[in-house]
């Protein structure tokens, strides 16, 4: 029996909901996609949690999302917050006021959750499945690192490497790059300790989110985005290093000059491409392949959350 489902991923910078007809043999087709950036995790502080316009903003996209919903007769909302709401001191005062206005359930998932439900979206769109597969996704809040043997997680870590967090929290790349390296060099570490070692050869690297559609949208040169253009679209090291330097010496407008950037990203971007460029020299990988289905897709496609 088909089923219509709503997936809802609140994130740190951009709120997206997908609407799709799930088929009983676990396939799916898209009805309806809205997103928007409204960076939740703006202006975040450790004392008082989420900024009152950022709690704004998110309340007001939520809303158009509810709208939305109702319009298109769903069945199943699936909806989550990622890693600014489960960080914040007054989350739990936030998610019941997106109930209480919205009429939205918003699950406040944990970082190996998110992970989980990333790689299930993230298979549900690579085609052809690798033995190994290492996917990383990069939010505003946090980044995780998830391995996968044969289509089963075998290793899943969230990162406190998020592109608001590091960009609002160090401004310069140089202290950017300093914890991105701290972070990357424990998460080795841990891997190694659990005996797991990754084989740049036999592996295939698997990026995920905003910040990495984004680079593959510059690379295509992409004024108006197509993710039939970018997902699955193998990216070179050389050619994200290529971005990079591009970027990183304009100002923000100026960047928004560059075809394929995203009004609201223009900061954001040189804290995720250090973030990939990192990952990828971290673990001796030369290319990546770009996802565009990360952990909405992943919403639709599993019952780890229940309906």
């Amino acid at each position: 029996m088909t089923e219509r489902i709503a997936a809802i991923d609140l994130g740190t910078n951009t709120a997206r909901l997908l609407i799709a007809d799930r088929y009983p043999d676990g396939s799916f087709e898209q009805v309806a996609l809205m997103r928007a950036i409204v960076r939740l995790g703006g202006g975040f502080s450790r004392e008082e949690g989420l900024a009152g316009d950022a709690m704004e903003r998110a309340v007001a996209c939520l809303h158009g999302f509810s709208a939305e919903i109702a319009r298109h007769g769903v069945q199943t909302v699936r909806a989550v917050a990622t890693s600014a709401v489960r960080d914040a001191a007054n989350g739990p005062d936030f998610v019941a006021r997106v109930a209480r206005e919205t009429g939205i359930r918003l699950g406040v998932i944990e970082g190996a959750t998110e992970g989980a439900i990333t790689l299930q979206g993230v298979l549900a769109g690579l085609g052809t499945h690798p033995q190994n597969l290492l996917v990383f996704d990069i939010g505003g809040g946090s980044t995780e690192y998830t391995l996968a043997c044969d289509n089963t997680l075998r290793f899943v870590q969230s990162l406190p490497l998020g592109v608001v967090r590091l960009t609002e929290g160090k401004g310069e790349p140089a202290a950017m790059a300093e914890k991105i390296g701290r972070e990357l060099d424990a998460l080795a570490a841990q891997m190694g300790r659990e005996g797991l070692a990754i084989d740049p050869a036999g592996t295939l690297l698997v990026g995920t989110a905003g910040t990495i559609t984004t680079l593959a949208a510059i690379s295509l040169q992409m004024a108006d985005y197509d993710y039939r253009k970018v997902h699955n679209l193998m990216l070179e090291r050389s050619e994200i290093s290529r971005i990079y330097d591009l970027l990183l010496p304009l100002t923000s407008l100026e960047r928004l000059k560059i075809p394929g950037l995203e009004q609201g990203r223009e900061d954001l971007i040189i804290a995720g491409a250090l973030i990939t460029l990192m990952t990828m020299e971290r673990f001796g990988f030369e290319r990546m392949k770009v996802s565009d289905y990360s952990l909405l897709e992943g919403l639709v496609v599993t019952d780890l959350l229940g309906s």
